[in-house]
């Protein structure tokens, strides 16, 4: 924290070409997480009020952060995958930093990501959650409402503003950490390797969080009960210990279990295509609903703001760089930093306290008409 404030304070010798001071004290609040800062010291508590919605008849409920005064803006703020879901202490941390910028925070509860599972349903409860909070025209005035989301959720994210429910409604998109192309990130969670900017494989040590994510995530899709529940036991004992023995629980698994713990032990790169091709067709039907890679991303109307860190061993920065490459030219800016983690800021230099006020400056400039 301490050197984080010094570079800030550094930069602010840079006057007359500073973003604004409110994006330094919005940055540098998240940095604080629930430790003191001038943000806090200047705005009131927001308040956090459980709602329950309904849209079409799917019913809904997640937390409402509003701090004092008129909102200038609203946000649809997606947990990732983790078991406190929008409990969260980082994410609840992030959302007050939100409601104090004078942004109206929908944090859903989303029960598969608490349960460490994505799927493709999650596009529709994000979609409902966006509906909601336009539909209350206190929360998000003159239109003006996006979404942010965190890692895997960046992918169901995007998606919902594809939607064509909502997608002439969704004015902005924050994407922290996330991915494009599900096979690279299969590839790097399995065995570390990523492709750099150039094409050349790069090799880091993974986060293997990721990897019993997607497991837990595709479970229920086999067909035996058996393979089901040793693979279940696999998560739960590598989640716990991530150096836990597995092999006996892979004694007796059949074919379509066999074809998925193929590719979790496999450390060779150039292999994962040929296991997830093996891999039973509705794991495969729902990476695909998924994979940004997989879709039309032209048709997006929402400006687009990136953040990745180079550091992040859950998914590799390359795919941020990939993910705004795609998208609609003059819609998306995208951050790398050296220092930024998965989703939390650790120690910041110079240029990456810079590059983040830049980019918390743009996400502040949504507020405007």
């Amino acid at each position: 924290m301490r050197r984080f404030l010094l570079c800030c304070g550094a930069l602010l010798l840079l006057q007359g070409c500073l973003p604004s001071r409110e994006a330094l004290w919005v940055l540098k609040d998240v940095a604080a997480g629930e430790q003191p800062s001038t943000l806090k010291a200047r705005t009131p508590t927001p308040t956090r009020t459980l709602v329950r919605y309904a849209i079409a008849g799917r019913r809904h409920e997640g937390d409402l952060y509003l701090s004092d005064g008129e909102p200038r803006a609203g946000i649809v703020l997606v947990p990732g995958a983790a078991r406190e879901g929008k409990d969260d202490a980082r994410l609840v941390a992030f959302a007050n930093t939100l409601a104090r910028a004078r942004f109206a925070v929908l944090v859903p509860e989303i029960q598969s990501l608490r349960a460490l599972k994505i799927r493709p349903g999650n596009i529709q409860d994000v979609t409902d959650a966006f509906a909601y909070l336009v539909s209350c025209p206190e929360l998000a005035p003159g239109g003006k409402a996006g979404i942010g989301a965190f890692s895997y959720a960046v992918g169901p994210a995007l998606l919902a503003a594809l939607s064509p429910a909502i997608r002439h409604q969704v004015r902005f998109v924050l994407g922290v950490g996330g991915y494009y192309d599900a096979t690279r990130v299969v590839t790097y969670f399995t065995t570390g390797f990523f492709r750099d900017e150039k094409g050349a494989w790069r090799h880091q040590r993974p986060n293997p969080y990721g990897t019993w994510v997607f497991v837990l995530s595709n479970v229920d899709l086999l067909a035996d009960p058996g393979d089901r529940e040793a693979l279940s036991a696999m998560a739960a004992r590598r989640l716990a210990d991530p150096t836990a023995p597995i092999e006996d629980l892979a004694r007796h698994l059949k074919p379509e279990g066999r074809a998925l713990y193929d590719l979790l032990v496999n450390a060779d790169p150039e292999r994962v295509p040929g296991l997830l091709a093996r891999l039973p067709k509705p794991i495969r039907d729902d990476m695909a609903a998924l994979d940004l890679s997989k879709q039309d991303l032209c048709a997006l109307e929402a400006r687009v703001n990136l953040l990745h860190g180079k550091s992040d061993a859950v998914i590799p920065y390359t795919e941020s760089l990939a993910l705004a490459a795609a998208l609609p030219p003059g819609r998306v800016r995208v951050t790398v930093v050296g220092d930024l983690g998965h989703v939390e800021l650790k120690g910041l230099g110079l240029l990456d306290a810079w590059q983040l006020w830049l980019a918390v400056d743009a996400l502040l400039a949504e507020r405007q008409p």
